[in-house]
């Protein structure tokens, strides 16, 4: 566990830095610390004399105050120096630096499955949906999704029915729920298990969180399902994602009506299933010799 003098650094690094966020990801765990990459930051930038303050005790203090008051909110802070870092999402190379969380994260998060798919989801996708969700559960996975209306809300709705795990993994601050009307599924979600954002709490919706989001939610898990989506589907950007990360994906038999899918489906790492048997066995025997996350 990293210590509060560290998370404080790394909090005010990412509010001062000027750098992408993954630079930074991988200076610190490079220097096992964020207070010389801090440091860093406040004296050189790109061989430049940096117009930043020197002195990093006042962003210390600073970074300290709103972690406490995050606190407060009843929102836990994890680095990528904390052991309660999301395992999985560890091994992948677009980790982000920290991770805001309601709720409480387990070891049981390396058993986690992504279920995905269509906002505008017909009646038979939330069925199946459902369906996937309920027997992942009874398997002991745990089911996360993005908390977005359609197949996610009945992928976590299911989960949290048939007395299993979730976590959501949202493209807004903790502060915010997104669709509104979901405001109580993460509330529910946020008190029986756990949610997770990547963004500063104030945070609201935009565009460019959501593919974020769906970086973050593909390398939580052990492999991706896409229930039911559409061309321009955010569910297909995850199919991506997964597979640069050497996850599997999981393509519901019916997505097989679609070119994209049938073009998908032959790419190594892609798995045409119907129920979440075939879905459960598959990231078995994947994992049997060589685990994601060990």
């Amino acid at each position: 566990m990293s210590s509060a003098p560290e998370r404080a650094a790394l909090v005010a690094l990412l509010r001062v830095g000027r750098r992408p966020w993954r630079e930074y990801v991988e200076a610190v765990e490079r220097a096992g610390s964020a207070l010389p990459v801090l440091q860093d930051e406040l004296t050189i930038t790109e061989g430049q004399v940096s117009l930043l303050p020197g002195d990093p005790e006042p962003l210390l203090a600073r970074a300290a105050a709103e972690i406490d008051s995050w606190t407060r909110e009843g929102f836990a802070l994890l680095t990528v120096l904390d052991d309660g870092y999301p395992p999985n999402l560890r091994t992948v190379f677009d980790r982000p630096p920290l991770v805001f969380v309601t709720g409480q994260l387990t070891p049981r998060e390396a058993r986690s499955v992504a279920v995905v798919g269509a906002r505008r989801a017909s009646d038979a996708g939330t069925a199946a949906a459902a369906a996937i969700a309920e027997g992942l559960t009874r398997e002991g996975y745990v089911v996360v999704s993005g908390l977005a209306a359609g197949i996610d809300t009945a992928a976590h709705r299911a989960a949290l029915e048939g007395g299993g795990r979730t976590v959501a993994v949202i493209g807004t601050g903790l502060r915010h729920a997104y669709p509104p009307e979901n405001a109580a599924l993460q509330q529910r979600i946020g008190e029986v298990g756990a949610v997770v954002s990547q963004f500063w709490p104030e945070a609201g919706p935009a565009r460019e969180s959501f593919p974020m989001r769906n970086a973050v939610m593909s390398g939580f898990a052990l492999g991706t399902v896409v229930v039911e989506a559409w061309q321009r589907s955010g569910a297909r950007l995850q199919t991506r994602l997964a597979l640069a990360h050497g996850r599997p994906v999981f393509l519901l038999a019916p997505l097989l009506a679609q070119a994209w899918a049938r073009d998908l489906a032959q790419r190594p790492g892609v798995h045409v299933v119907r129920e979440s048997a075939e879905i459960t066995a598959t990231i078995e025997r994947l994992n049997a010799t060589d685990a994601l996350a060990e």
